[in-house]
């Protein structure tokens, strides 16, 4: 996920950019190819903790959206115990810090003006123009004219980092093929025997961990042009490559991201940057290279293996 102020960055090219290895199960279903069916499942499982709906939360859910000191800033949020983040359960103490960045409050383009101001009447819960205001997950409520996080209190209101009141949506591009040999046969794992799936994957800079090289949705832009256009600027950035080798892989960007693919989850996300009346929801798209076909071999520098 990456954000106009709080981007994805990456490292450097030997840490960077890699293929992460899942092992995978075989699957007898004929609509959906085996690794399809699996990734759907291993992506399912890491993310279960996403969101439970604001009548109450899973145990260790909505963790990274409670931590503090709030991203790029001293900022502590009000401690929001598990048994009181979802909104039906009533606190009449609960006292939220305000925050919002100078740099969402300087008004650039892709951010929101703030709640206040006369001339800003946004359409929540609906398309507002350009901008997508609903919610993935459904509606949302509204209080005292700020949208209210579905997935329960963050401790701190505001924006934060996050340029729209509501949903701030991004989409992140699962890139995966299987893990081969020398001689191009596919690799199974030595103590399952399954066939290991492999995925693109970077190293965020501000924060040290993992993650998929998708952005932000751009006001008016379909979810398939930020697909390509943010796979597109973190991987050629990450390469040490001619212009006529660039051209070269942004045309065989430009066919990997034409042919079939597989949506494996769209919803609210669990991020440090959310808050009461701002948060991150994405659209995760699955797009596979099944013949190795594709310049993705261009990408890797290491690789990083855990078991599905």
């Amino acid at each position: 996920m990456a954000g106009r102020s709080l981007r994805k960055a990456l490292a450097t090219v030997s840490l960077s950019v890699a293929l992460a290895s899942v092992t995978v199960r075989s699957s007898g279903c004929r609509s959906i190819p085996a690794y399809r069916n699996s990734l759907l499942s291993s992506w399912f499982h890491l993310n279960s903790n996403i969101m439970s709906g604001s009548n109450g939360v899973k145990d260790n859910s909505h963790n990274k959206a409670r931590t503090s000191p709030y991203p790029g800033s001293k900022v502590q949020r009000s401690q929001v115990p598990n048994e009181k983040v979802g909104w039906l359960v009533e606190w009449q103490d609960y006292n939220p810090v305000e925050y919002t960045a100078v740099s969402v409050l300087a008004g650039p383009r892709w951010a929101d003006p703030q709640i206040s101001e006369s001339n800003f009447s946004p359409k929540f819960n609906e398309k507002d123009g350009h901008v997508e205001r609903k919610s993935q997950n459904g509606l949302y409520e509204i209080e005292n004219g700020r949208p209210r996080n579905p997935a329960g209190r963050t401790g701190l209101v505001g924006r934060g980092l996050l340029g729209r009141w509501g949903p701030n949506h991004a989409a992140d591009p699962i890139i995966t093929r299987w893990k081969r040999d020398s001689s191009g046969n596919k690799i199974t794992h030595p103590v399952s025997g399954k066939h290991i799936l492999q995925f693109v994957a970077i190293k965020r800079k501000d924060c040290g961990e993992w993650a998929i090289p998708g952005g932000m949705v751009d006001p008016g832009e379909k979810i398939s042009a930020t697909l390509k256009r943010e796979f597109g600027e973190e991987a050629l950035n990450s390469l040490q490559k001619s212009s006529a080798e660039k051209r070269e892989i942004e045309e065989q960007l430009h066919k990997l991201f034409s042919q079939e693919h597989l949506v494996i989850y769209k919803g609210y996300v669990d991020d440090p940057r959310n808050t009461d009346n701002a948060w991150m929801e994405t659209e995760a798209v699955n797009y596979h290279d099944e013949t190795d076909k594709f310049f993705i071999e261009e990408l890797v520098d290491c690789y990083c293996t855990f078991s599905a």
